[in-house]
């Protein structure tokens, strides 16, 4: 997961930067562009964001149908997710290959869509996943969980190292999804993505771990260990 908030970093850097000041994993910021956008502010494409918009949402629902699927084993619908996700970003890296830079709008759009599809699944499964603090796309709840909180503030500072984590995970990617946009090329940077999700779903791939990942449904809930007669059975 945190892995998979890396490459929210990498891929909004990327989209931000290069595809017209629109975002790809971000769809909170798409809706205030369009706002922005609509109202005449310049620098800015309505038809950009309601692109990324529309791809995320269709990403969104095959999330959904594949965690319909899944929903027997969390870890097969992680890397089932991943796989997809992959399948979307190798397809964007062929795309900055052949179209070269700078990008023409055509080459643009060709990237800016399945971008915010493959952003779209791993947003919908991560929400079916609930990881706690790892949502991979968003860090609004992320911060002020680690702020309101925090031991200062009346709070047990539950989760605040997860929490710094993620924080930590999207800003590196962010910067290195940057760097490596502004000063590389796209390719390079989506070819990190590639890999870290090719990584991701090689490493699902070889887990034999089954247990941890599957949800405790009635199948797997222990028997009783002893029902005394005056009372509740005791669980094991």
């Amino acid at each position: 997961m945190l892995a998979l908030t890396l490459v929210t970093g990498i891929v909004d850097a990327v989209s931000y930067l290069t595809l017209g000041r629109v975002f790809v994993a971000n769809m909170t910021g798409n809706v205030v562009f369009l706002g922005f956008a609509i109202a005449g502010a310049g620098g800015l494409s309505a038809t950009s964001s309601l692109a990324a918009i529309a791809a995320f949402l269709l990403g969104a629902f095959a999330g959904g149908r594949l965690g319909a699927r899944l929903a027997g084993h969390r870890g097969h619908l992680l890397r089932g997710a991943t796989a997809a996700q992959l399948a979307m970003m190798a397809i964007s890296l062929i795309v900055a290959l052949v179209a070269g830079e700078p990008l023409s709008t055509g080459a643009r759009y060709a990237l800016l869509v399945p971008l915010a599809l493959a952003m779209g699944i791993q947003n919908s499964v991560a929400q079916r996943l609930a990881i706690p603090e790892l949502t991979t796309t968003v860090l609004t709840r992320t911060l002020t969980g680690l702020a309101s909180e925090a031991g200062g503030a009346g709070g047990a500072g539950a989760q605040s190292g997860r929490r710094l984590l993620a924080v930590a995970a999207m800003l590196l990617g962010a910067i290195l999804g940057g760097a490596l946009a502004l000063e590389v090329s796209i390719a390079v940077a989506l070819a990190v993505v590639v890999v870290v999700l090719g990584v991701g779903v090689v490493v699902h791939r070889a887990s034999r771990g089954e247990a941890a990942w599957a949800p405790g449904g009635p199948s797997r809930r222990r028997r009783p260990t002893s029902c005394p007669a005056h009372g509740g059975c005791e669980r094991g």
